[in-house]
């Protein structure tokens, strides 16, 4: 689950992480309105949306005078900002932040992640703050520094020293430096955090050391623990689609292609949408129904692939262990008459009761394509859908 800038700073706030006085606004007059109750000469106006590269994308302004304030709000109030983050449909932004604006002296970055290779967190930083991470990486990976994390014991003092002496912050505000940096590993690993990053982080010139932006996500996994959390979702910021599939425990992610795919189990989802790519496919979604699913939870993730327009036709492929195929085909039989099925649908099923769910699908009287393998039905779909 992804956050706003705003909320993030409020997290990090509570775990003595510095970060500038600022308050949200969702109309021009309460821009205006926030901008006087900071008092202070220079306002960043700053547009919320779940995406970086916002000030790139003319998300992030400047503003000198309530004047400007209220311009600029006016601006970026309801534009659509693409960015490399958003693919080229962009995003509306329908929330600002109006933040005072602060004496920039140098930008570092620091951030932290679960590193997979060694099942552990990791802290990075680096001297090249308000780039994105990933060119860094990629030009001179030799200016990311990282710290991995023993969760026994927590991030140190000397391993956040070692970091801030490695990016060269100034001597004299190394210590602020530490307790910004523990504070941040404390919020990371206590809110089940998926990543925590500060792009850029700011030596001030009255030497603060401040998350001028904060980016949280959060483990979906976790969240039953962090009510306080789940307050931040912002619907309007999700697909619509991923949201009805939520509230049926159903594990939806939208892409970009016309093939929309049914499965059980992540793993199998992975496998089937390589396998349509490797046949000349591109997969609608990534659709998981879970081992426990019923005909009714079948049926609403049926009817959500369907209610995408870019998908052309349907792949629905179910190992049955814990599922059972004649659920499955129970579950696409009830959504396709529901909704009139009038798009090629190939069917793979294989394991508990197959034959039962076979015999559900041949009695049913819809066009359905069976498919003896995960490669057969791929080749198949894609073949109809072209």
């Amino acid at each position: 689950m992804n956050i706003h800038e705003y909320q993030g700073k409020e997290i990090l706030r509570q775990y003595g992480v510095a970060v500038p006085e600022g308050k949200v606004a969702f109309t021009v007059d309460e821009a205006v309105e926030a901008a006087k109750e900071l008092g202070t000469s220079v306002n960043v106006v700053k547009a919320q949306i779940h995406a970086g590269g916002r000030g790139k994308a003319g998300g992030v302004k400047v503003a000198k005078n309530l004047d400007e304030v209220r311009t600029y709000a006016g601006e970026i109030l309801g534009k659509v900002l693409v960015t490399h983050q958003t693919g080229p449909e962009g995003k509306e932004v329908k929330r600002l932040l109006i933040e005072q604006g602060c004496d920039i002296q140098k930008e570092y970055y620091v951030g932290i992640v679960v590193d997979r290779d060694t099942g552990r967190v990791v802290m990075m930083a680096s001297e090249e703050g308000g780039t994105e991470i990933e060119e860094v990486a990629e030009k001179t990976p030799e200016k990311i520094f990282k710290e991995v994390v023993d969760p026994a014991v927590g991030l140190q003092a000397f391993q956040a020293r070692k970091l801030a002496y490695s990016i060269n912050i100034p001597t004299k505000l190394v210590n602020k430096a530490v307790k910004f940096m523990i504070g941040l590993y404390t919020a990371f690993v206590e809110k089940d955090c998926s990543i925590a990053e500060i792009n850029p982080l700011v030596v001030t010139g009255d030497g603060n050391v401040m998350a001028l932006d904060a980016k949280m996500n959060f483990d979906s996994n976790a969240l039953y623990r962090h009510s306080d959390i789940l307050e931040y979702r912002d619907l309007d910021e999700e697909d619509a689609k991923e949201i009805k599939a939520s509230k049926f425990d159903l594990s939806y992610i939208a892409l970009d292609g016309n093939i929309g795919c049914m499965v059980n189990g992540a793993g199998l989802a992975m496998a089937t949408m390589d396998i349509i790519k490797h046949y000349g496919g591109d997969p609608a979604n990534f659709l998981d129904v879970g081992g426990g699913a019923t005909t009714e939870k079948v049926t609403e993730a049926f009817k959500i692939i369907l209610s995408d327009e870019n998908v052309k036709g349907i792949f629905v492929n179910i190992f049955g262990g814990i599922m059972r195929c004649d659920i499955i085909a129970n579950g696409v039989v009830e959504a396709a008459k529901q909704i009139q099925l009038d798009r090629p649908l190939v069917v793979r099923l294989e394991g508990t009761n197959v034959e039962q769910g076979k015999e559900i699908l041949n009695q049913s009287g819809l066009n359905i394509v069976a498919a003896d393998s995960m490669a057969d039905g791929a080749q198949k779909i894609v073949e109809l859908v072209k």
